[in-house]
């Protein structure tokens, strides 16, 4: 099996995960980044303003309004909001975030990145958790290396 960036195996050591951007809709990507943290054992907080509920868990308002520590973010939202949610993470002393992309920009934003780097926090720009939390499915250890290869997710 290919060894995991370092990066990755940083953030992925972590216990409390938001993943921002779940949706009523289950087939949504953060909404399968959510149940697969969530199945991988990690304790996970959905975050989407507009819905108070996301598959059988409450969700939350903001990064803010999470209770207690939080190990890291996964952004998995239109790029013009992630630099708001990576301000929240600033506020909440979140240490690191990743910004989901597979193909197209993905959550991914300049100046999300930008803020990651002033802010002191850890940014994993593009891939998917899916691509390296156990076990992967075939298909994103098709991705993973396919887009690893396109310089699209860390090596």
């Amino acid at each position: 099996m290919a060894e995991i960036p370092a990066s990755i195996a940083a953030f992925l050591q972590g216990h409390r995960f938001v993943v921002a951007g779940v949706s009523r809709d289950p087939s949504q990507p953060a909404n399968a980044v959510f149940r697969k943290l969530k199945k991988a054992g990690y304790e996970v907080f959905p975050v989407n303003p507009n819905v108070s509920e996301v598959e059988g868990v409450r969700s939350y308002d903001n990064v803010r309004s999470i209770p207690g520590p939080v190990d890291g973010v996964v952004i998995v939202t239109a790029p013009r909001i992630a630099r708001e949610i990576v301000r929240q993470c600033g506020e909440c002393g979140v240490k690191r975030v990743w910004l989901h992309r597979s193909f197209g920009d993905g959550s991914v934003a300049e100046d999300a990145i930008q803020t990651c780097r002033t802010l002191g926090i850890d940014c994993i720009a593009g891939g998917c958790p899916l691509m390296f939390c156990q076990p992967i499915d075939f298909g994103h250890k098709c991705m993973r290396w396919w887009l690893q290869r396109r310089g699209r997710i860390p090596k």
